[in-house]
């Protein structure tokens, strides 16, 4: 456990503290007070997608600093009107108005709100397993474990259907390839329990916290389909999947679909706290009319806004798609490496660099192995490499799966010292 001495006036809210306080980070590594370094192999909070303190971060910074860095909510600055306009060139013709908030739930909030507004409904739909964030619309759609205990009751309306998980099929029908039955055996439960007010559906392009589920071919499609033949909206929450990470700038690029509403956060602020919510000009202006309000103390603020025209810019400069696509590579065929030497080790998934890793006690059996992968992520920590491990107890049973999200501006050598560390922690748990 952490130092009295540092946490003990500190409210703990949902993960352990790491044992000695950080003093300074860099591209894909931090150092600890202590000097220590160690490789973070989950890009901060899925954050620093372009590695920490960037210098064309800093230097955005520092040009907000001499200009303005928070702004009554009714101004706008440059740097936003700046940011809508490249993202509104980045995104195809239906995603052309956006709203600037601090956080990927502010930005799913808002998502939430003008769905209900525009369609005149309140049923929300999202995947079981999914994170969207702890405000209260948001938080109403995240299914993960812990997340909805002991809060009471959530918002009216809210339901969830199956996750599409191949390795651990929730309605015990497929194996190892969904089919998408999941779907419409959740969207038949979701038909009989609608009062006829269908609002929209919020799903991720891959469920990070579910344990890194990544959805079959066609399976945004056809979800599109559902949400048009219910009159719903479809959000997709990009937080953990945009600005490269998969390869492209966005994920639903390479769904085959394009949604209602598009989220982002996380990766646009560059280690900063900006999100976005974007949608189109129709249901902007059917928004606007019908009075929406969606005010917080810093929307439309500058300095993130500076931050995030960086971080596109750096983006587009170093093609980190491309890069993304070429480092994931080489990562993905180091973790199958491991696991075709170690038995624990049950499934490696994912695209681009965001790949998981499911730790079973055994292959055939597929038992997920909490306490083991626990065990590996501390002495990976203990031997130098910062990762997490992440699961939900939807769609069979609690899951143990390590989220390895390094930054895109990770070089070869140190995807192989991280995958050098990560056998070592393997080594040294099992030999127990």
């Amino acid at each position: 456990m952490p130092d009295e001495a540092f946490d003990r006036h500190l409210i703990r809210y949902g993960m352990p503290f790491v044992p000695h306080l950080i003093a300074r980070a860099r591209g894909t590594l931090l150092w600890d007070a202590n000097g220590k370094e160690y490789l973070d192999f989950t890009s901060g909070q899925m954050c620093a997608t372009i590695g920490h303190n960037h210098p064309r971060i800093i230097e955005a910074i520092q040009r907000a600093c001499e200009s303005a860095l928070h702004l009554y909510s009714g101004m706008l600055s440059q740097p936003v009107v700046e940011l809508a306009r490249r993202l509104a060139a980045l995104l195809p013709a239906g995603l052309s108005r956006s709203m600037f908030l601090s956080t990927g739930g502010e930005a799913n909030e808002a998502a939430i709100r003008m769905a209900k507004l525009t369609t005149g409904g309140f049923e929300v739909v999202g995947l079981a397993g999914s994170w969207h964030g702890v405000t209260a619309g948001a938080a109403a759609s995240t299914y993960t474990g812990g997340a909805r205990r002991g809060y009471g009751p959530s918002m009216p309306g809210t339901m969830a259907i199956p996750a599409p998980n191949a390795y651990r099929c929730p309605i015990r029908h497929c194996s190892g390839t969904c089919d998408t039955t999941c779907m419409d055996v959740g969207f038949d439960m979701v038909d009989a329990q609608s009062t006829g007010a269908m609002a929209a559906v919020i799903a991720e392009p891959i469920l990070s916290t579910a344990g890194m589920i990544v959805p079959p071919p066609g399976y945004f499609p056809k979800l599109k389909q559902k949400c048009d033949e219910r009159g719903m909206k479809l959000i997709l929450d990009e937080a953990q999947t945009s600005f490269g990470r998969l390869g492209t700038n966005f994920a639903f690029e390479k769904l085959g679909v394009v949604p209602d509403f598009l989220t982002l956060s996380k990766a646009l602020g560059g280690g900063t706290a900006l999100a976005a919510t974007i949608t189109s000009d129709d249901i902007e202006a059917d928004c606007h009319a019908k009075g929406f309000v969606h005010v917080t103390s810093h929307v439309s603020d500058p300095l993130p806004a500076e931050v995030g025209l960086a971080m596109i810019a750096v983006m587009e400069e170093e093609d980190l798609g491309a890069r993304s696509e070429r480092i994931g590579a080489r990562l993905r065929a180091g973790l199958e490496t491991l696991q075709q030497r170690y038995e624990c080790i049950g499934d490696v998934r994912g695209m681009g660099l965001l790949l998981g890793v499911e730790i079973v006690k055994d292959r055939h059996g597929k038992e997920p192995d909490a306490a083991t992968g626990r065990a590996i992520t501390m002495k990976a920590m203990e031997l130098g490499l910062s990762m997490n491990i992440s699961g939900s107890s939807s769609a069979g049973g609690m899951s143990a799966v390590w989220r390895v999200a390094p930054p895109l501006t990770t070089t070869e050598d140190e995807i192989d010292r991280g995958l050098a560390i990560m056998e070592d922690a393997i080594k040294a748990v099992l030999a127990r």
